[in-house]
């Protein structure tokens, strides 16, 4: 017997209990367990991270219960993991799903093409066999797309953000790189990456000026607002948009704080 009919029965039990309430075409994921999170911490859990190469991802969606084949998924249907209880998948374990977003998609993501890591949501496993699961949807940031990755979830923690009065640090500019899919304009709320980390000083709750350059000869920075960040990674830092007296545009400058 293959692999993929041997998960096929083990998994049946599953589908049947479901398929007895309906057709097996419509077949739904029991209700998600009610999300009693803060909206704020919700919005950090969705917010993009940047990265400059391939994460190991061995974990992916690779498919549902529905009878024809959907690259989509929402809330009530039940998705297929390619990994069980041989890669320590419990049933009630949460996971983040995850997808790469290259700048430029036709090429491989290095420093030249980094790429943003876009948070669709998280799951919950639902039933598990030696190789594959079922799971469902339990919160979902954007549409789960088909071949989307996994990794532990585990739930953010909001950052602490000083009141004291800071200046910005002039002459030290990063610039505002990407947010989630490519979008290239935020404002007050928003997500967005930039060029700086914790190798440039850049903490959890640290501010930022945000700048744009007129391009006029003799003029001076214009004040766009402020962000903070969110997420610090060594290079890179996701922040969100605190006040804004204009949409960040990617390429506007950011200026640390302190």
């Amino acid at each position: 017997m293959s692999n993929r009919l041997r998960v096929s029965v083990s998994l049946w039990l599953v589908s049947s209990v479901l398929g007895a309430a309906m057709p097996s075409a419509a077949q739904r994921a029991p209700t998600p367990d009610p999300i009693n999170l803060p909206p704020e911490v919700l919005s950090l859990a969705c917010a993009p991270t940047l990265t400059f190469e391939e994460p190991a991802t061995p974990v992916r969606v690779t498919g549902s219960q529905n009878s024809s084949i959907h690259k989509n998924f929402a809330p009530g249907d039940l998705i297929t993991i390619n990994a069980g209880t041989d890669n320590g998948i419990e049933v009630g374990q949460l996971y983040y799903t995850r997808r790469l977003v290259p700048r430029e998609r036709q090429r491989s993501i290095g420093r030249d093409n980094p790429a943003t890591i876009q948070t669709t949501g998280w799951l919950r496993i639902y039933a598990v066999d030696n190789q594959m699961s079922l799971a469902t949807i339990s919160y979902p940031c954007d549409a789960i797309h088909l071949y989307d990755y996994l990794e532990p979830f585990v739930l953010p923690t909001l950052p602490t953000v000083s009141t004291d009065r800071v200046s910005p640090q002039r002459g030290n500019y990063g610039r505002v790189m990407v947010g989630n899919d490519n979008r290239r304009s935020f404002a007050k709320g928003d997500y967005f990456v930039v060029d700086r980390g914790s190798d440039h000083g850049v903490t959890p709750g640290s501010r930022f000026m945000v700048y744009r350059d007129n391009l006029t000869w003799g003029n001076f920075l214009f004040e766009l607002g402020e962000a903070v960040a969110v997420d610090v990674g060594p290079e890179s830092s996701t922040l969100q948009a605190t006040m804004s007296r204009d949409a960040f545009l990617v390429g506007d400058y950011v200026a640390l704080m302190r």
